[in-house]
């Protein structure tokens, strides 16, 4: 049992490892998620709209890039985008391997924000397109003004789910061998317990990770359910007031 605590829970490991993990590594997490679902949401949207397209040609190749970065296992695309394209060439961030990771996380958190997306415009009555199309609008005015907003507030919730996941998968750049002042918070442990044999770093990487998702979790929940009893509210017709009978004379 010593073996275990020692191995495990070492206090002296978790607060030697604790500064470096929550001044660089809890910045780095968050910064990488943060930028991953930025442009997750912003090309999720724009692929939405082209599955939602009638024509084939369009939604083709969207289709392939969301069945295709949510296809591979995350592993396999980090390694990949930050390993591969510097090899064959292409470099648009230089040697910087952090620009690397948030391009590796950003393409597969795009891929699920672009189901998440489209399975909240498709949710949007389709009376709202029409009445929209019957004052005049054009076909994508009306899904940039009507539809799209709508379709984004019912998938609030899943957005912010997806923001999680991108905390935990941005463990995976490790791979690319960040640099010191880029590491994330898995790097910085995973450094220690190779340097002492010792996972308490691990152990005290994890209430990181844990100090971040569950408040979050807790977070969406809470948010899904205001949402669903909102539009259970609204959705409710009218009380009818009663029709006084007629005094008999």
């Amino acid at each position: 049992m010593s073996d275990f605590l020692r191995t495990f829970f070492d206090l002296h490991e978790i607060l030697d490892v604790l500064p470096a993990l929550l001044t660089e590594g809890l910045r780095n997490t968050l910064l990488i998620a943060a930028l991953a679902i930025v442009f997750g949401v912003v090309a999720g949207v724009l692929l939405a709209m082209l599955l939602l397209s009638r024509r084939r040609l369009v939604r083709l190749p969207a289709r392939l890039y969301v069945d295709v970065f949510r296809g591979l296992p995350a592993i396999v695309t980090v390694s990949l985008v930050g390993v591969g394209l510097p090899a064959a060439g292409l470099r648009p961030f230089g040697r910087e391997p952090l620009g690397y990771a948030v391009l590796a996380i950003a393409l597969i958190s795009a891929a699920y924000s672009a189901e998440i997306f489209r399975s909240g415009i498709q949710a949007v009555p389709a009376g709202q397109l029409h009445a929209a199309r019957s004052l005049g609008m054009p076909y994508l005015t009306a899904m940039r003004v009507v539809v799209v907003p709508q379709g984004v507030r019912n998938v609030l919730p899943a957005l912010a789910g997806q923001f999680i996941i991108d905390i935990k998968e941005s463990a995976l750049v490790y791979l690319l061998g960040l640099g010191f002042g880029q590491r994330e918070l898995y790097f910085i442990a995973q450094e220690r317990q190779a340097a002492t044999y010792n996972s308490s770093a691990l152990v005290a990487a994890g209430l990181c990770y844990l100090l971040l998702t569950i408040p979050l979790t807790y977070a969406v929940n809470r948010l899904d359910k205001r949402m669903r009893d909102g539009r259970r509210f609204t959705s409710e017709p009218a009380p009818v007031a009663p029709v006084p009978a007629k005094a008999v004379v």
